[in-house]
């Protein structure tokens, strides 16, 4: 028995290693800016409150300019997704890595609250066009074998990378204020840190500057596409997009509130929901890089289905339980198990739609991620205020459940192979 595990945990990493062996240059190319952006990105999200508190402004500033930044990915979506057309795939990446650059040193350069939220929506324009291309161009840079570990292995690396950039954030105020002469708390230590978060945003689209462009068809860059796609199949849309709909619904209940939950529920201080956080991170990463092992062997939407179910238990003790170790031990597990099904799902719906629908399906699931970030964490402050974190905990567990419940429906039921699918998944080019 032991011995036959052991052969068939040797066989599973020597065809995960085969599959990564197979990543295309453009794939490879891409990795490599995972992996800067990761660092720069939990750098940003460690030092970013932070920054804006030093200078005086209060949390709910920081409420409005998430809301800000998520709204703005919400009603861009559809425009960035055919600018994405028009551009290409190489163009549209390298702008969404721009634009973000250039809104840490817009904050920094003038720390007002005008320029926060107006470099807050020049955020949520490149955090949309970066989302909404990143899809489609693994798709094209991929073939059927490799393709789910590709989609993987990247949000995998940018989570393992964030995990070392939460750590590097925690050290860097203090070097910058060492170099100014100044606190490590000041709002100048800060700010000289975000800009190095912001030289390394613009250092990590070095590699794909690199990458070799792609050309799209007349007819995929029509301005009409969406428009056209949306109309010939609305039924597939609706069913491939209304569970992630739902599903952010429920995580804007709670998720972004977190850190607030560790505080006030189970009394915990800042250095130690940093440390929580981190580790979390890092959970994450693993799980989304053992995920298309399990994908090959029980299929994509069957990984999607049962990860998302095993995690609604451990959603229910992290929200009710009444001891701090407990609560962080669900924590982790629900965030391992929730996330590491994100790239199988996004493979398999690139799969179920052609060329010319991809960015359009990509938008419309930005748009659906981004809508329940942009609402439900203003219902959730009123609910916290009012009756604590009990209802927003209930509501994101039954959004939850009507979600898995829809992948099932939709999908698993159904028994759908490759070749019932709308179209067969197309191979790389």
């Amino acid at each position: 028995m032991i011995r036959n595990w052991q052969t068939s945990a040797l066989q599973t990493v020597r065809d995960y290693l085969s599959n990564v062996k197979k990543f295309r240059r453009n794939a490879r190319l891409y990795l490599v800016n995972v992996i800067i952006t990761g660092l720069a990105m939990g750098i940003f999200q460690l030092l970013r409150n932070f920054y804006i508190l030093s200078l005086g402004y209060d949390e709910a500033l920081l409420g409005r300019l998430i809301t800000t930044n998520s709204l703005t990915a919400l009603l861009v979506a559809l425009p960035m997704g055919y600018l994405a057309d028009l551009l290409g795939r190489k163009y549209s990446l390298v702008l969404g890595n721009v634009f973000t650059a250039i809104s840490l040193f817009g904050m920094v350069l003038v720390p007002t609250a005008p320029m926060f939220y107006a470099m807050n929506i020049l955020s949520g324009v490149g955090q949309s066009l970066w989302g909404i291309t990143m899809s489609p161009f693994l798709m094209e840079n991929s073939g059927e074998e490799e393709r789910t570990y590709l989609f993987s292995f990247g949000n995998g690396l940018q989570m393992l990378s964030a995990f070392a950039g939460n750590w590097v954030g925690g050290y860097l105020p203090t070097w910058m204020g060492l170099w100014n002469n100044v606190p490590a708390t000041d709002s100048s230590a800060y700010g000289a840190s975000l800009v190095v978060v912001g030289i390394t945003f613009l250092l990590s689209a070095v590699p794909l500057i690199m990458l070799r462009r792609q050309r799209l068809e007349a007819d995929q860059r029509s301005i009409f596409a969406p428009l056209n796609y949306a109309r010939e199949h609305p039924d597939l849309l609706g069913k491939l997009i209304a569970p992630t709909l739902i599903t952010s619904i429920g995580a804007g209940l709670v998720m972004p509130f977190m850190n607030v939950f560790f505080r006030q529920v189970h009394n915990q201080p800042d250095p130690v929901i940093g440390t929580l956080f981190a580790w979390g991170s890092l959970a994450m990463g693993v799980g989304l890089l053992i995920a298309p092992a399990l994908a090959d062997r029980l299929g994509k939407i069957q990984v999607v289905v049962i990860s998302q179910g095993l995690s609604v238990p451990f959603l229910i003790l992290l929200g009710f339980s009444p001891w701090f170790w407990l609560s962080a031990g669900a924590y982790y597990i629900r965030l391992t198990l929730m996330n590491m099904s994100t790239p199988i799902y996004q493979t398999f719906v690139m799969e179920r739609v052609d060329a010319k629908g991809r960015a359009t399906v990509a938008s419309l699931t930005s748009m659906a991620w981004s809508f329940g970030w942009a609402f439900s964490p203003t219902v959730s402050g009123a609910l916290q205020v009012r009756y604590g974190f009990g209802p927003p905990f209930l509501g994101t567990i039954g959004l939850y459940i009507i979600a898995i419940s829809m992948y099932w429906a939709f999908f698993w039921r159904k028994r759908e192979t490759p070749e019932t699918a709308l179209v067969k998944p197309a191979e790389g080019v």
